[in-house]
C-alpha cells in the first residue's frame, strides 16, 4: 500500500497498573510497517510507574496521546473510555491490550484487506496466545467470511475466527456508531461486540499471525473464567444473537451443548465449591437465560465427573488439587468484580488483578 495513500487508523490502550509489559506493548507499535496512525493511551488511576511510562514515549513522539481518567473505572467503563479518544478522521480503530502486542505488519495486513473488500467491518487474523496458535482452520484462499457464517461457526465451535479486542480491527465508523461499544454488563463484551457488528457487515481474515496475548492466571479474564462467569455471558450472546445466524435446529443443538457444558462445569465444581455466592450467582445466571438451575442435573454431572476419574485415582486427586488451589487464590475483591458484572454496579478496583485485560473462553 502506497504510504502517501494509508488510510489513519486510530489505536487505543486501555491500562492499569501496566508498568511490567507497556513499553513492550507500545514498541510494538512503534515497530509497525504501517506509518499512518495515532496512539492514545488511556490510563486508569494506576499507582505504579505506568503514566510515567507513557508519558515518557507521548514526549517523545507527536503520535502519542496521553489520556488519563480523574476517577478509577471498571474494566469495560476504561476500556469504553478508550475507544471514544479515537480521531475524527480515522478509518479504522485497533485496541492493544497493555499486556498484549502486535507484530510488525499487523496494521498493513489487516488495513491491506479491510481495503479490498468494503463489506468488512471486522478483521482478524491467528493469534498467538502464550504457545497456542489460535483461529486456524479457515481456507487459506478465503480472506473473506459473511458475518452470519463467521458467528455461526463460533456457536457451533467449528472455528472461532474473531478473538480477544488486540486480534481484531474495527471500521472506526462503527466503532462511534456505537455508544456505549462494549456492553459492560456482558463478561464477553469483545465477542458480544463482534456478533453485534456482524449482523450487518462481513469479516475479513488475514492468514497470519499478528498478535500476541499472554497468559496471566491472576487477570480478570482468568478469574472470571475460573468462576464460571464467561459461560454465563456465552449463553446471552447465543440467545440474542444465535436466531439471526442458526436455523431452528442448530439453535437447539447449540444450546443444549453450552447448557450441558454449563452442568459439567458446575459438576466439576461440587466437589470444591462451598462459597455461596458462587452458587447464587450461577442459579441467576440460568433463571435469567429461562434456562433453570437443576440441583439434581449438578449432582449428576458431580457423579460423573468423579466416575469418569474414579478408575484413575491419581488424575482425580490432581484435579480436585488444582481445583482447590484455584479457588484459594481467587480473592473477595476478584469474585467482587463477578458481583460487580451481575449486579451492575461499578467494581471496586482490583489492587493485585490487572484492569485492563479481557479474555474470552472457559478454564476448570
Amino acid at each position: 500500500m502506497n504510504p502517501t495513500c494509508e488510510p489513519l487508523v486510530s489505536i487505543v490502550t486501555p491500562v492499569y497498573n501496566e508498568e511490567e509489559h507497556l513499553e513492550e506493548c507500545i514498541q510494538s507499535i512503534l515497530a509497525q510497517s504501517y506509518s499512518n496512525w495515532d496512539y492514545v493511551i488511556v490510563n486508569n488511576c494506576s499507582t505504579d510507574r505506568t503514566m510515567e511510562i507513557a508519558q515518557a514515549y507521548a514526549a517523545k513522539d507527536s503520535r502519542i496521546r496521553v489520556h488519563s481518567n480523574e476517577q478509577f473505572l471498571p474494566m469495560l467503563a476504561n476500556h469504553n473510555v478508550a475507544v471514544g479518544q479515537i480521531s475524527g478522521d480515522s478509518k479504522y480503530c485497533k485496541v492493544v491490550l497493555g499486556d498484549d502486542l502486535i507484530f510488525d505488519d499487523c496494521l498493513k495486513k489487516m488495513v491491506a484487506v479491510a481495503e479490498q473488500h468494503p463489506s468488512v467491518g471486522i478483521v482478524s487474523s491467528y493469534q498467538l496466545h502464550g504457545t497456542v496458535v489460535r483461529s486456524a482452520g479457515l481456507p487459506y484462499t478465503q480472506t473473506l467470511v459473511s458475518g452470519r457464517e463467521a458467528c455461526r461457526s463460533f456457536l457451533r465451535q467449528d472455528v472461532i475466527l474473531f478473538g480477544t479486542q488486540t486480534s481484531v480491527l474495527y471500521r472506526s465508523d462503527l466503532v462511534r456508531a456505537r455508544n456505549p461499544f462494549y456492553v459492560e454488563s456482558n463478561m464477553c463484551a469483545d465477542f458480544e461486540v463482534c456478533f453485534a457488528l456482524l449482523r450487518d457487515f462481513d469479516l475479513g481474515f488475514v492468514h497470519q499471525v499478528l498478535t500476541y496475548s499472554r497468559p496471566r492466571p491472576g487477570s480478570i479474564g482468568s478469574v472470571t473464567s475460573d468462576t464460571g462467569a464467561t459461560l454465563g455471558s456465552l449463553l446471552e450472546i447465543l440467545q440474542t444473537y444465535g436466531g439471526q445466524c442458526l436455523n431452528e435446529g442448530e439453535f437447539e443443538e447449540c444450546l443444549a451443548l453450552q447448557v450441558s457444558e454449563y452442568y459439567e462445569f458446575l459438576g466439576r465444581r461440587l466437589w470444591v465449591e462451598r462459597d455461596r455466592s458462587f452458587w447464587e450467582f450461577h442459579r441467576r445466571v440460568l433463571d435469567q437465560a429461562g434456562v433453570g438451575f437443576s440441583r439434581l442435573r449438578v449432582a449428576r454431572a458431580a457423579l460423573g465427573a468423579f466416575i469418569a476419574l474414579a478408575a484413575t485415582p491419581r488424575a482425580l486427586r490432581e484435579r480436585i488439587g488444582r481445583l482447590s488451589a484455584r479457588r484459594r487464590w481467587r480473592s473477595r475483591q476478584s469474585r467482587g468484580v463477578i458481583a460487580g458484572f451481575d449486579s451492575g454496579r461499578p467494581a471496586a478496583r482490583p489492587p493485585a488483578v490487572q484492569g485492563g485485560e479481557l479474555r474470552g473462553g472457559n478454564s476448570e
